[in-house]
């Protein structure tokens, strides 16, 4: 950038309300130049056929681009890559303007430089300021409310960004500085990105859900068919798809918590919060609160297939079976005290749980997580989640009651879906008891504090993961 271009631009005044040329009259143009109009901005459209131009918001001038380069000092470019030709005869009048790229590729890698980069070699004089890409065009309309604020900005001129960033601030938005150019690759690729932080949980739910159903089909279905001859497969639709849900809930639940537990085993072990975990847990961590909203998803159909078990045919017609069966003998279905104790303790169990559970992911939403300081999200996450999975374990072992020692529950030698459920979940209750004892939390604690064990040097390559949150 030119000593004397940064001059021009300090002196033109661009953090002011001005003035604003807008390039392409699409969808991303036409919401842009809409929001600009409604902050009190003064719009002009830049196009190659002015009369033709149409869907415009109200208020909005339409001009050549050579006359729309007269009209103001900030550019946005809202057109493709593959249309930047034009640009290239308007290069004198774009001197010392700021023009500011809006683009997307269709993936990633398309060009080995990115757009921006490409821009400012084609345009040498403009001052190329990469911003409002991962901003989608209903955002704009819409108000660009909660996650959608955020504009994410990268150049090499600190006043141009500034005059970027003012205009954001002017529309409501939140600027967010990622520093030079050399970042728009990156800026560039997050639109590109589907659901990056969900990909490992979507696969591990599709898993377990697909182990768990193919494991109650052949206990249930296949077993009966093999031994005793009975069609059972009815069972697919309700039963064995409610037998699954809450197993890989409660999996998956566990799974939230598990990562904690082992990087606080590995600081006690190695004495010191400096050293790097490793990569597969890093990412694990990182894609706890997605495995907990998966966990809740499954938690809720099991709590919808639950609720029609009695209307369902099968219920209906096996105690039909049952109450006519004891007409005719003229028995009395007895009361049994333990059974009582037993089912309400069950339900309760999982009705408290279930409430912490919705409890949790109200938390992690953005708009309720913001309002809560630290320690408050760190109570909620951590000390009403391992009671969530407490009580979840708890209801599970109600439903097992004594069904663990009884012969009849292994069929063909294996237990019951739920029974292998658990072993997570008491393996995290377990590190959890231990890890909350008066002697281990201390030493945890002065760990996460910044004490190290005598010898145990700070790596230098340790010392990028200081900020590493924690763990809760």
């Amino acid at each position: 950038m030119k000593p004397d271009s940064v001059a021009m631009m300090e002196l033109s005044g661009l953090h002011k309300q001005g003035a604003v040329c807008i390039f392409g009259t699409g969808n991303f143009g036409r919401s842009l130049g809409f929001r600009l109009l409604q902050a009190g901005y003064e719009v002009t459209y830049g196009s190659r056929h002015p009369g033709k131009s149409a869907l415009l918001p109200k208020g909005a001038k339409v001009t050549t681009h050579e006359e729309a380069l007269q009209e103001a000092q900030v550019i946005f470019l809202a057109v493709h890559r593959e249309q930047y030709g034009f640009l290239a005869s308007l290069s004198p009048a774009l001197e010392g303007k700021v023009l500011v790229d809006i683009s997307n590729n269709v993936r990633r890698g398309q060009y080995p430089e990115s757009n921006a980069e490409y821009l400012r070699k084609l345009v040498p004089g403009a001052v190329v300021i990469k911003a409002f890409n991962t901003i989608s065009a209903w955002a704009l309309q819409a108000g660009g409310l909660d996650a959608n604020r955020q504009v994410l900005i990268c150049g090499d001129c600190a006043s141009a960004k500034q005059a970027v960033a003012d205009i954001a601030h002017g529309l409501g938005l939140a600027p967010l500085d990622r520093g030079s150019l050399r970042a728009a690759s990156e800026l560039e690729d997050i639109p590109l990105q589907l659901f990056p932080l969900w990909r490992l949980p979507l696969r591990l739910g599709a898993g377990l859900l697909a182990a768990f159903f193919t494991y109650n089909v052949i206990r249930d279905v296949v077993h009966a068919r093999v031994t005793d001859g009975k069609d059972r497969s009815f069972r697919i639709m309700i039963s064995l798809a409610n037998k699954a849900f809450p197993d890989v809930a409660l999996v998956m639940l566990s799974l939230c918590y598990l990562p904690g537990a082992m990087a606080a085993v590995l600081q006690l072990r190695n004495s010191t919060k400096y050293r790097r975990f490793p990569d597969w847990l890093d990412r694990w961590m990182l894609c706890r609160k997605q495995l907990g909203l998966l966990a809740l998803a499954f938690a809720v159909l099991h709590v919808l297939y639950t609720l029609v078990i009695p209307i369902r045919y099968y219920v209906f017609y096996r105690r039909a079976t049952i109450y006519v069966g004891l007409m005719q003998e003229n028995k009395t279905l007895e009361f049994n005290n333990v059974m009582a104790w037993r089912s309400d303790a069950y339900l309760s169990m999982g009705m408290l749980g279930f409430a912490l559970f919705v409890l949790l992911g109200i938390t992690s939403l953005p708009s309720v997580s913001n309002s809560l300081n630290w320690r408050e999200f760190g109570f909620i996450q951590s000390k009403l989640g391992h009671t969530t999975l407490l009580l979840c374990t708890a209801h599970t072992f109600l439903y097992g009651w004594d069904n663990f020692l009884q012969p009849s529950a292994y069929k063909w030698l294996t237990p019951r879906s739920y029974m292998l459920a658990l072993v997570v979940p008491c393996v995290v209750l377990a590190l959890k008891a231990v890890l909350i004892t008066p002697c281990v939390d201390r030493a945890v604690g002065r760990i996460r504090q910044g004490w190290e064990r005598e010898g145990k040097g700070r790596a230098p390559e340790d010392n990028a993961n200081n900020h590493l949150p924690l763990i809760l």
